[in-house]
């Protein structure tokens, strides 16, 4: 049967080959297919290094860029040229020519003149001011090839920086920085640079009170005619037309805030708001004019988050964390503000903030529909109510309530179906509500959370169970790349309100089964950091989240607990979990180009029970398997250890596995194909562990076998990126199998894509929403 696919996709490539190849014959008389330019630098002046780095710089300037290729091949082009023109603009053949297919770029669409100019122009802006440029055109078969030859000559180098004086306030603030310059003597001339040192200059000019200044009101002379040995000389100066106003340096007067503008404020381009002192003065509050008139918000949350005060020298960066922190609130839809002189004598001018609100009160209704890889498909009703300012100070309150259910598909015959129903909500405060403070970032407000919750969980024909957590915590950042969110007191109860006869016989024989349905209290603090760089446009970029759950460890000290000497100390006579856990996620991203790049991740985590507990809680342990972790393998079926997760069948029970201690390797590639079409190829690697033996899961312990105890997995995954949504498929097989005999887990010679049976067994699709990782 494969051989049949291979002869499929072999004949199919190769047609696609011909008729790709076979573009030209498209072409009316006359017109010839644009390939691409090719640069030539003749200069001996200049080393190789220079030459391959101003070349590519060179090529990326060129327009038009000739029809994309693949392998050497035109399939973008061959669509478009396959396809008739469509009657509507609109409908599958519209989609193939236009969206799929790609128009034929011809050499009459290259003007090689105006590329020669580019040359020109580029090379002369980096400092090869005597730069010469030809070009020539190479046609054969119905293509043409445009060659251009540049002789660039010597490249310029910086021989004096000049900042010229005068005694004028703005002067002063230029000449405070001139050792700062990014113009340095020896350097090469580089009008990128020129670019970067004006923009130097404005921005800490708007540190200092200039507000209306700009770049462009900055010069710089360039004079390559003082010397002879191929330098140039720089001057630095203010232009002559430059407006007085950019020259003056201004205070803030008033500051005055709209917490309810909208659209319907504008009259004739000007904003109907009062502008005399007199008008604003019912609105005052620590000198900030909060022009609320319906009372919605408290004017000290202004207080809090806006920088400028009355008689504060204008700078941008309070400006623009104003601005930020305005945004962070949560309530506010749309943020502006502007400038408008209010005393033209002294430079003085008034703020004006206007806040367009978001909805303060939103309901939604959801409805999910979902599957995994442990053969269960389900569905989820989510009702969430939030309301963005429940006491009038940007506090918000979210509430839901909602409805799962789990149905098993295939796999093990005898395994239950669940049922879940619960309802929680959080208030946030957006202050640190605390006798002490947290070294938070001001350009983010730090938040106060208090959560509360319950679920009803039901696994049809063995147990029921109800869970209770509340919370209370502070999440702050220090800046874009750090992120701290300490739970001061995190509690969670679960207790078992039915336990089947089914179950009981099941549990009495094996005690992991039991443990699934103890009555469980867990209380204690718990704190994540987070450090990511992510969001910076680099070609490396780092991921890491570290947590630390402390459960009963206080209460566990002070009463001298001992589960494991059988003095077990109870609160209401609960049991209480005493544990210390760690885990522990750090990824790295690497982008090739724009279309490709790498991604990695490794989990390490340990939760070591201790005092009052001899197990951790199944519901704090780790898991491992399915769409987000190890893909080859299906949802929490792996491990823990070298055990045989499939001796469960004999029992007719189907349960999950779970670890105390967690390792997990992630690596994954992925491309772009074409538009949201993505693909990726990715190996999984891992397993969880016990810290203590357990009878009835040999080989469960982690133990100095570990590393042969590691499960490997490979496959292919679809991802469908559409922004908003990205809808992932993984398709995987497993490559080591850690429950099979010692020396035989490696499974490369088990592989029969051609075997039914095999396929069925080994081939695990996953669905997904959102990347793994």
């Amino acid at each position: 049967m494969i051989h049949k696919y291979l002869r499929f996709f072999f004949a199919s490539g190769l047609a696609l080959l011909i008729h790709s190849c076979s573009n030209t014959k498209y072409l009316q008389d006359g017109e010839l297919l644009y390939t691409g330019a090719e640069i030539k630098i003749e200069d001996d002046s200049i080393s190789n290094k220079e030459k391959k780095a101003l070349k590519a710089e060179l090529e990326e300037n060129l327009t038009p860029k000739p029809n994309s290729t693949i392998l050497g091949l035109r399939p973008k082009l061959y669509f478009y040229n396959s396809t008739k023109e469509p009657e509507k603009q609109k409908g599958f053949r519209y989609w193939l020519k236009y969206k799929i297919g790609e128009e034929p770029v011809l050499l009459q669409d290259v003007d090689r003149e105006f590329n020669k100019d580019i040359i020109e122009n580029y090379s002369e802006n980096k400092g090869f001011f005597n730069v010469n440029a030809s070009y020539d055109t190479v046609a054969k078969n119905k293509k043409a090839e445009v060659i251009y030859t540049v002789r660039p000559g010597t490249r310029y180098k910086i021989s004096e920086v000049n900042f010229e004086k005068d005694s004028t306030l703005i002067n002063s603030e230029i000449q405070k920085t001139a050792d700062k310059s990014f113009l340095k003597v020896g350097n090469y001339f580089d009008f990128d640079v020129i670019k970067a040192e004006r923009e130097r200059i404005d921005k800490n000019l708007k540190e200092n009170g200039f507000y209306y200044f700009s770049p462009d009101n900055i010069i710089v002379q360039a004079d390559s005619t003082v010397t002879t040995n191929h330098n140039v000389d720089l001057n630095v100066k203010l232009k002559d037309n430059t407006p007085k106003l950019a020259t003056e340096q201004f205070t803030i007067d008033k500051v005055i805030v709209f917490p309810n503008y909208n659209i319907q404020d504008v009259k004739d381009g000007k904003y109907n708001v009062p502008m005399r002192a007199d008008s604003l003065a019912p609105y005052v509050y620590e000198d900030i004019f909060v022009v609320d008139p319906d009372d919605k918000f408290k004017p000290k949350i202004f207080d809090r988050v806006l920088y400028f005060e009355q008689g504060d020298l204008y700078n941008r960066a309070d400006h623009n964390l104003s601005l930020s922190r305005l945004i962070n609130l949560g309530v506010f839809k749309f943020v502006k503000n502007e400038f408008v002189v209010s005393d033209s004598i002294n430079n003085k001018f008034d703020v004006y903030y206007m806040l367009t609100p978001r909805k303060i009160q939103s309901l939604r209704l959801e409805a999910l529909g979902r599957t995994n890889s442990a053969n269960y498909a389900g569905s989820e009703l989510n009702l969430n109510w939030t309301h963005r300012n429940i006491f009038r100070g940007a506090e918000q309150l979210k509430v839901a309530v909602y409805g799962a259910f789990d149905v098993q598909i295939g796999g093990p015959a005898d395994a239950a179906n669940m049922f879940r129903a619960g309802a929680n909500a959080q208030l946030s405060f957006p202050r640190i509500i605390a006798p002490f403070r947290f070294p938070s970032s001001s350009a983010y407000i730090p938040r106060t959370n208090i959560s509360i919750g319950y679920e009803f969980q039901n696994r049809t024909d063995l147990y029921t169970l109800n869970n209770f957590n509340a919370s209370f915590g502070y999440v702050w950042k220090e800046n874009e790349r750090k992120e701290h969110d300490l739970k001061i007191i995190d509690i969670t109860y679960v207790a078992p309100a039915n336990e089947t006869d089914k179950f009981l016989a099941l549990a009495a024989d094996n005690i992991y089964l039991s443990r699934i349905t103890d009555q469980q209290l867990i209380f204690g603090p718990t704190y994540a950091y987070t450090y990511t760089t992510t969001m910076l446009p680099r070609k490396n970029t780092i991921y890491y989240r570290g947590m630390l759950d402390l459960a009963g460890n206080l209460t566990g000290l002070l009463s001298g607990a001992n589960a494991k000497e059988g003095d077990q100390k109870t609160i209401f006579d609960v049991p209480f979990s005493q544990y210390l856990k760690m885990e522990n996620d750090f990824r790295f991203y690497h982008k090739f180009s724009e279309k490709s790049s790498f991604a990695s991740r490794i989990i390490a985590g340990v939760a070591y029970p201790y005092g009052n507990s001899v197990d951790i809680p199944f519901s704090r342990q780790f898991f491992v398997g399915g769409s987000n972790s190890i893909r080859a393998f299906r949802a929490r079926t792996l491990g823990p250890g070298s055990y045989d997760p499939r001796s469960q069948e004999e029992d007719a029970f189907f349960f999950d596995q779970s670890g105390d201690v967690k390792l997990e390797l992630n690596a994954e590639y992925r491309f772009n194909v074409y538009n949201f079409l993505n693909l990726a190829a990715f190996v999984d690697a891992g397993n969880i562990w016990l810290v203590n033996e357990d009878a009835q899961r040999p080989g469960a312990k982690f133990s100095s076998e570990w590393m042969s105890e590691i499960a490997v997995g490979a496959g292919l995954g679809v991802r469908l990126d559409f922004s908003i949504l990205v809808l992932r498929l993984d398709l995987a097989m497993p490559l080591r199998v850690p429950y099979y005999e010692k020396g035989d887990r490696w499974t490369f010679d088990k592989i029969d894509f051609g075997s039914s049976d095999w396929r069925k067994d080994n081939l695990i699709l996953n669905i997904a929403i959102g990347y793994p990782f």
